[in-house]
């Protein structure tokens, strides 16, 4: 890899350009490790207002252990990906148990706990204990192909070593945490996916994609993603001004969470064929939908049913009656959510 003056134009560049924003005016690990968990596959505009309420719920590692599940999901509830939210909260725990509410101050040590991987624990690191560890995400590694004109496939993780190589060679010595701040800053604001701002960039002069034209060619990324359609009909049963509804136990997205009776299936006709024998009898009506809930791997679409009973009667073991003001503090998925804002309303 060349050596010029990249990574000084960009920490140059970063100080002049920069967004202000709270998790980079701190050295608190905490803090840190908070905003990039939140951060990870959310743009920065969803994911600030959530950094706000954690924050001011849980405002150090100890009181985030204390927590029970259900009030993390609760808080994460429409961020999606809450695989994050429970790591979260387990990496807490150990944090506060096996280390005694401090955490560890190494890429390596960093790199054991729970939920953290190669680029979270090179960004607490950098930005928490200035340890000279690369960080490489999207931005990164859009910028790099680039500026070096890498044509590593960026999905392939043999790749990652070449990127974290190039990116440790342009690090300014004892500037790890400015410089892994800028370059992912350049990649957001500047060189961003379509149509960067290559005229005013400050290293056009050395970058190799815009002197050969290949800025929509760099980063290569050939894996794609396998789309898994999902056709979920929702039961919504209710009676006497409860709703029922059930807590998602299932190793998927949404474990932890609560919705209400459902199945997958193309159509259901009349439901005989899909209720069990507590619920037999029902004839529920189409509500609203089908509604379409795009996920990374997944395409969702989503009908409701309602079915509404005289009386409180047993359910299946999997659901329980819950009145209106229980339902507001359960976490749930975002569509179900949704669903009940204006649900609440005709109930």
């Amino acid at each position: 890899m060349r050596a010029d003056n990249f990574g000084h134009k960009l920490v140059a560049w970063y100080k002049q350009y920069h967004r202000k924003l709270p998790w980079r005016e701190t050295r608190d690990p905490y803090r840190i490790w908070l905003s990039e968990i939140i951060l990870q596959q959310t743009r920065v505009a969803q994911g600030y207002p959530y950094y706000e309420k954690f924050v001011a719920q849980y405002p150090d590692v100890r009181s985030l252990a204390a927590a029970s599940e259900k009030e993390v999901l609760h808080l994460w509830q429409g961020l999606g990906y809450y695989s994050r939210a429970r790591n979260m909260h387990a990496t807490a725990k150990i944090i506060c148990d096996e280390h005694g509410g401090r955490f560890p101050g190494s890429y390596q040590e960093l790199l054991r706990l729970k939920g953290i991987g190669d680029y979270t624990a090179s960004a607490i690191a950098s930005f928490a204990f200035n340890e000279q560890a690369s960080v490489v995400d999207g931005n990164v590694f859009r910028v790099l192909a680039r500026y070096y004109g890498i044509y590593e496939d960026i999905s392939s993780p043999a790749s990652r070593k070449i990127f974290r190589e190039a990116a440790a060679a342009a690090m300014p010595a004892g500037q790890a945490a400015l410089f892994n701040q800028a370059i992912m800053e350049f990649g957001a604001l500047q060189c961003v996916p379509v149509s960067p701002k290559c005229e005013v960039c400050p290293v056009n002069d050395s970058c190799y994609a815009y002197h050969h034209k290949k800025q929509n060619v760099l980063p290569v990324k050939i894996k794609k993603l396998k789309i898994k359609q999902r056709p979920i009909h929702y039961l919504v049963i209710t009676a006497k001004g409860r709703i029922a509804m059930k807590e998602r136990k299932d190793k998927d997205i949404w474990r932890g969470l609560y919705d209400f009776y459902s199945v997958e299936a193309e159509s259901v006709g009349d439901w005989s064929g899909f209720l069990p024998e507590e619920l037999s009898g029902l004839r529920p009506e189409l509500s609203s939908g089908p509604f379409k809930h795009i996920l990374t791997h997944q395409r969702l679409s989503i009908s409701y049913w309602v079915s509404e009973l005289p009386e409180l009667r047993k359910l299946p073991e999997e659901l329980q009656w819950y009145t209106p003001e229980q339902i507001k503090d359960l976490p749930k998925p975002l569509p179900v959510n949704i669903y009940l804002k204006d649900f609440f309303v005709t109930l």
